[in-house]
């Protein structure tokens, strides 16, 4: 066996008793404790991020298609589906799917109120079942092949002000030349928990958009793009934008909303520091306990010197010492935060304030390369700072340390 990982073994927490006992439990606990904070602080970022992000891919694609326009008016022009992009977005291997969608402005009167909205008018493309999670009573809309159901699904937001709930029948008013009005159901009610949505916007048919814009059948306001990977958008536009119509512009939803995603990627900086100080001060308590260790075992460094052992071999078993206390931190602290994480993700443990953050509880994300990344950084970190108080045992002089106490 190797003399210098055999004498590690010896002196190890396990063995040892008293103060060496103790400072290596703390030594464990710093490393542990600053890798669990590490690994939640980025789930938790993680989720987050992915959490609001999706809402707004959800509920507005991760693209628009529209008409070019020099109105700042919430309606779009109408272009149809018999465009170039409608015909030929299926040949791009990263669009999922589009959606048809028109916007127009209305009032909304409940019993008492009158509230001013925008009607998000869909298709029969409307993909339910990305919605349906946002969905808190009720059902989603019918949307026949040919006329309309006159139904509606209203935010919780608006519906708590009109005082309105499922299965309701309201007055839609369209400011147009002349007044219109639709009589509609209200069959559901969902929520997003983002204001730039539920402040303002309910889900109604596509078809009665047209018919009170006098549209033909095959026009529509705008498409909303779907592609498999957010991540990638600043990528898919020059592709996506090589087959636009020239008279269609693509919107990117991240710089639509840009206030949001301003937001999500200022997270990223305020995480970074955290556990950039969290990191330093674990690795630095890592140094000074393994040199507080040297110190304790002067005597012993002299004794083996004085029987001819080479400073590399005594600088072995303290390092050997520190990668004991590094491992035995890695695998508590992966198993705080991950046990922790998965507590989260599945039962939901801390709430959150929706108006606040957006969402009711606190979400997670699973990033196993980064989780991969951070252990290894640590450990690389640790291991170089371990040299750094073993070169003190090149010092330390035999006969001055037999004596010292």
């Amino acid at each position: 066996m190797n003399l210098s990982y055999f004498i590690a073994k010896r002196i190890s927490f396990k063995r040892a008793g008293g103060f060496s006992a103790t400072i290596h439990k703390i030594a464990v606990g710093s490393l542990a404790i600053g890798l669990a904070v590490s690994l939640l602080s980025f789930m938790v970022l993680g989720g987050f991020q992915q959490t609001v992000s999706d809402k707004v891919y959800g509920f507005t694609g991760h693209y628009q298609v529209q008409r070019f326009t020099m109105s700042n008016a919430f309606e779009e022009a109408p272009f149809s589906l018999n465009s170039e992009f409608a015909q030929e977005y299926g040949q791009l291997p990263f669009v999922q799917r589009i959606e048809s969608f028109a916007h127009k402005a209305a009032l909304i009167k409940g019993e008492n109120e009158v509230e001013g909205i925008l009607v998000k008018g869909v298709g029969q493309d409307f993909d339910t079942l990305s919605f349906k999670k946002y969905l808190k009573e009720g059902r989603m809309l019918r949307i026949p092949d040919e006329g309309t159901s006159n139904e509606v699904i209203l935010s919780k937001v608006i519906a708590n002000k009109l005082l309105l709930k499922v299965g309701d029948k309201v007055t839609l008013y369209f400011v147009q030349d002349p007044p219109r009005f639709r009589r509609v159901e209200v069959v559901g009610i969902f929520e997003t928990y983002l204001e730039n949505f539920d402040d303002k916007i309910i889900i109604g048919e596509l078809q009665t958009i047209r018919n009170l814009n006098g549209w033909e059948k095959d026009q529509v306001g705008g498409l909303e793009v779907f592609v498999d990977d957010s991540k990638n958008i600043d990528q898919y536009t020059p592709e996506l934008e090589q087959i636009m119509d020239f008279d269609l512009k693509l919107i990117a939803s991240k710089n639509k909303f840009l206030e949001i995603f301003d937001w999500l990627t200022l997270l990223d900086t305020n995480v970074y520091v955290f556990v950039g100080l969290i990191a330093f001060v674990a690795i630095f308590n890592m140094g000074a306990i393994l040199f507080i260790l040297i110190m304790e075992r002067t005597q012993m460094i002299g004794l083996l010197k004085a029987i001819g052992a080479a400073n590399k071999q005594i600088q072995r078993i303290f390092f050997w010492n520190g990668i004991n206390i590094l491992l035995r931190g890695l695998l508590i602290g992966n198993a705080i935060g991950l046990g922790f994480g998965v507590l989260q993700d599945k039962f939901k443990l801390i709430p959150l304030d929706p108006a606040s953050y957006y969402m009711s509880y606190v979400p997670i994300e699973w990033n196993w390369p980064l989780f991969l990344l951070i252990n290894l950084g640590i450990t690389v970190l640790t291991a170089v700072v371990l040299f750094i108080p073993v070169m003190v045992i090149s010092r330390v002089d035999p006969i001055k340390s037999i004596r010292f106490d």
